[in-house]
């Protein structure tokens, strides 16, 4: 089994975490994504866009909104790799996920990226502002890494 990267546009991607993603809808942006196949078939995509918090987003920031895979082995950490050096290449500075603080981050350690630490988590909803939640509410583990 050998994994290549390839170009995929957003409409794909989605299509693509829309099937497989476990807790997450697809993205209405991003700045790329790039797909995973082995040999023809795609088993993952990464979706990478500007950093969902206004404090992250300087312009030299990205953030991997999506990543999802269909279980293909080494398949999240191939994608985390790829991701960042494109990112570099682009002239990028550092990019940053989130997990849930229940899922390990093994992937993530793997591929070169370190734990920042524990961030939100929290319901988006206040009495003002009423939202129902679409999305895991526990606290998030940031990962990133720089150039």
């Amino acid at each position: 089994m050998t994994l290549r990267a390839l170009p995929i546009g957003l409409d794909e991607a989605n299509v693509f975490v829309a099937r497989h993603h476990r807790h997450h809808a697809p993205v209405v942006g991003h700045k790329f994504s790039i797909g995973c196949a082995n040999d023809s078939e795609i088993v993952g995509v990464v979706i990478v866009g500007r950093p969902v918090s206004r404090h992250r987003d300087d312009g030299l920031t990205l953030e991997v909104t999506r990543l999802c895979t269909d279980g293909t082995r080494n398949a999240c950490s191939f994608l985390y790799g790829a991701a960042a050096r494109a990112g570099f290449a682009l002239g990028y500075r550092q990019i940053g996920t989130y997990i849930l603080k229940s899922e390990p981050g093994t992937t993530l350690l793997a591929s070169g990226w370190r734990l920042i630490g524990e961030r939100g988590g929290k319901s988006w909803s206040r009495s003002s502002r009423p939202r129902v939640d679409m999305h895991p509410t526990e606290p998030k583990l940031l990962f990133e890494v720089t150039a």
